[in-house]
């Protein structure tokens, strides 16, 4: 597939970040400013609603009470960034 690409201007330092963004991560520059790109909403509904089935589906959630002691250490010394549980083991 051909991609068409585009020229677009930018100072030396915003270039120079840019470029080292991208060996830092091992990508390219394009690639590094493709996801600086929000989705569109299209893309984020589609989303939501894979979420939506995954839950309808049985898959496990976050218990209401835990993401909401969570959310009450925002702006707190205590606060960590969320991160999800393990799965629970499969039943034999």
């Amino acid at each position: 597939m051909q991609v068409k690409t585009e020229t677009i201007g930018v100072d030396s330092e915003t270039a120079a970040v840019l470029k080292t963004r991208a060996a830092e991560r091992g990508i390219s520059v394009a690639e590094v400013v493709a996801e600086l790109v929000p989705p569109s909403d299209d893309e984020v509904i589609a989303e939501l609603d894979c979420r939506l089935a995954a839950i309808e589906a049985g898959e496990p959630t976050v218990p209401h009470e835990e993401v909401r002691a969570w959310l009450r250490t925002w702006g707190t010394p205590e606060f960590k960034p969320f991160r999800p549980r393990p799965e629970e083991p499969a039943e034999a």
